[in-house]
């Protein structure tokens, strides 16, 4: 029980891939479970092994799943550690067996445990060796998330301060233009499918270029002393600073895990592509769909079009 628990409180460090989601594993579900386990022990000769993995799996650890595929995980541990030939030294994982109760007492179980027990990877929890990648890499992205936010509290802040208004200069220049929403809607006489998705992403990006270039300028205006700096407007320095997009802008703006000045060329990809499109209202030969803030409407629009020309139902089309 100790070693199941153990797997599944080790998956959580692993994030997305040793759970969905982050469930609230924690002792209170060991300690439970080792009292249900041994009240069956206690009554009765034979073990009730389907019992006892249904009660773990479907009620106590389960109770925390909510995912079906986390439930298949967490039944396939319990399916291969709670069986009949646990007690006769089965491969717990890859190089470490069950110890044998009929030669070691609690001391015995202990020192074998710290002897025997293999060094902790991703192959321990039955996971790819490549796992171990993503939770090394989220590790250190949080170690220096964690030394920037707290460096530097005093003596640099002229220096901190400059910085951000060079950066801030920099993004408000190559900032692009706003779509004039009254000139596209006069040019789309038709609201055909393309011409829909097209005229909502010029919404959208225009609601991103608004914040974009509204907080800059605030900024700006407070980093010259013409405004009182606000939290906001602290928060968006520290991101120019540190290459991090401000949770403002992620508000409005598409998915994305790029750092700041990644993702600042990358929006103005993203317009460029929204220009061309929205200049005569044609879809181009080639769109880059990833570009889109819903790359999904523009699919479904692909599905509508085909439907209509080949007088197809709409719901039997996939994408």
């Amino acid at each position: 029980m100790c070693y199941f628990h153990s797997l599944i409180l080790g998956r959580k460090k692993f994030g997305t891939q040793g759970w969905s989601r982050g469930y609230n594993f924690n002792d209170g579900d060991l300690t439970i479970c080792a009292n249900v386990l041994h009240n069956y022990l206690a009554k009765y000769e034979q073990v009730p092994y389907d019992d006892l993995k249904y009660i773990f799996g479907e009620i106590m650890y389960g109770g925390h799943i909510t995912d079906a595929w986390d439930r298949r995980t967490n039944n396939t541990y319990l399916m291969v550690l709670i069986k009949p030939e646990l007690m006769q030294n089965c491969n717990l994982s890859p190089g470490f067996k069950s110890p044998d109760p009929s030669k070691l007492d609690y001391d015995g179980y202990r020192s074998y445990i710290e002897t025997k027990l293999p060094i902790e990877g991703p192959i321990l929890f039955g996971m790819h060796p490549n796992a171990e990648i993503g939770y090394l890499t989220t590790m250190c992205d949080t170690i220096f998330d964690t030394i920037l936010s707290v460096q530097g509290g005093g003596g640099g802040g002229g220096k901190k301060d400059s910085g951000a208004m060079g950066i801030l200069m920099d993004l408000k220049n190559r900032a692009p233009p706003d779509f004039n929403m009254f000139e596209i809607m006069q040019k789309a006489k038709n609201k055909e499918p393309y011409i829909v998705v097209c005229l909502q992403e010029c919404e959208r990006m225009n609601k991103l270029l608004e914040e974009i270039k509204m907080s800059l300028e605030n900024l700006r205006l407070g980093m010259i002393g013409a405004l009182n700096i606000t939290e906001s407007m602290e928060v968006l320095s520290t991101g120019l600073v540190f290459n991090k997009v401000p949770a403002t802008w992620e508000k409005v703006a598409y998915f994305s895990k790029k750092g700041l000045l990644s993702w600042y060329n990358d929006m103005i990809d993203r317009n460029v592509q929204l220009q061309a499109w929205s200049s005569n209202l044609e879809t181009p030969l080639s769109v880059c769909i990833s570009y889109l803030f819903n790359p999904m409407s523009y699919l479904t629009a692909i599905m509508q079009v085909t439907s209509r020309k080949h007088l197809l139902p709409l719901n039997d089309m996939k994408t």
